[in-house]
């Protein structure tokens, strides 16, 4: 009972220190929340308005009704080009293809003949080329069964159906992603500079003399932060629901205890930051290269994990933000019980736990040496 009242003795003492900055409480709140904009409008997977130029040299109705298709799409834009050769748009950045439609087209598809089509695709960005490539191989299909080209009949006709997100929106996907990433990164970097900041002033000597423990240092400071994260969270998540119209679909008890778990690690992991740094810009370089880089690349926010070259890939099991997107895009996109993700709580307390662990060693360490 006695290192837990010492523990919220200086939790309270965080909260006084916190609340005493008025420019830091308003960088804690309104960062993350801006953050979340930037993400949820700003960040687009989906490639759209691609630069194509089209060089026709059929007379045709044809030729003309295929480029009308082109036209028709959301995902390519034709652009007019006054260069005589093909490869000239590309090599100016003007277009992201040439499509050359060669003379005869029509002809030979009202005769039941085939007709070549050639396209010419900037391979420089491989997934935007792949996407052009994909998408030009739709809009022949497409094409050809509009117009009854398809002579050969089809023994199998797939029907497909988009579970959960039928309409591809892609706020769907980004800003449960976003809220992790925000959730996470603020927390860490407020908490670092609250441990940094009493190293700079000397103030931790005192700490160091009373007899308060490493880990109910550690322990006050967490929870001291983990309620300001908790604030933080919730400005992220309500303003995810309002502004991007993101409908809550899953399990809100097995949610919040994951958010709770999740924020902690971010504390958690801003703690042991800023015991390893000397100054706040150490332990800001810290945050950014470990953490949000780690949170950014590794835990599946922007690409699936499975696309990360091994053994690299193996790095994103300790990665918090791995589990709780997760987390969120079962609770705004999927909505499955909690059966589906019991697992994720599960995981994000061993990590606070080894972290916790981690950061109460490295202090201990340091108190023994003062």
């Amino acid at each position: 009972m006695r290192a837990l009242r010492r523990a919220l003795a200086q939790a309270r003492k965080e909260i006084t220190q916190f609340r005493r900055d008025p420019l830091t409480v308003a960088l804690a709140y309104l960062l993350p929340f801006v953050s979340l904009l930037m993400y949820g409008f700003a960040t687009r997977l989906e490639a759209k308005d691609i630069h194509i130029a089209v060089f026709n040299y059929d007379s045709g109705k044809l030729s003309r009704e295929y480029i009308d298709a082109i036209h028709a799409t959301l995902q390519f834009r034709v652009v007019s080009s006054s260069d005589r050769h093909i490869i000239d748009p590309l090599d100016r950045g003007q277009a992201k293809a040439s499509v050359v439609i060669p003379p005869e087209f029509s002809r030979r598809l009202k005769e039941g003949r085939t007709a070549d089509i050639q396209i010419l695709i900037d391979g420089s960005d491989v997934n935007n080329a792949r996407i052009i490539k994909n998408g030009f191989f739709a809009l022949t299909q497409f094409f050809l069964q509009q117009h009854d080209l398809k002579h050969r009949s089809q023994l199998i006709h797939p029907s497909t159906r988009l579970w959960f997100n039928p309409g591809r929106k892609e706020p769907l996907h980004i800003v449960p992603g976003a809220i992790a990433l925000t959730t996470w990164i603020f927390p860490a970097l407020l908490s670092a500079f609250a441990l940094v900041r009493e190293k700079e002033q000397g103030t931790v000597l005192q700490l160091y003399a009373s007899s308060i423990s490493a880990f109910e240092l550690i322990l006050g400071k967490t929870m001291a932060y983990v309620l300001v994260a908790m604030v933080e969270a919730a400005i992220v998540i309500i303003g995810g629901l309002v502004i991007f119209k993101i409908p809550f679909v899953g399990d809100f008890s097995t949610f919040m205890l994951s958010t709770l778990l999740f924020v902690s690690s971010g504390v958690l992991f801003g703690l042991w930051g800023g015991s390893l740094a000397h100054n706040q810009m150490a332990a800001v370089q810290i945050c950014a290269m470990v953490g949000f880089l780690s949170t950014m690349l590794l835990s599946g926010f922007i690409y699936p994990i499975r696309n990360i070259t091994y053994p690299i890939s193996l790095l994103s099991s300790i990665v918090p933000a791995t589990y709780y997107i997760d987390a969120t895009r079962d609770a705004f996109v999927r909505g499955g019980p909690w059966t589906s993700h019991w697992y994720i709580p599960v995981f994000l307390l061993a990590l606070n736990i080894l972290i916790l662990a981690s950061t109460t060693l490295i202090m201990r360490k340091m108190q023994i040496a003062k």
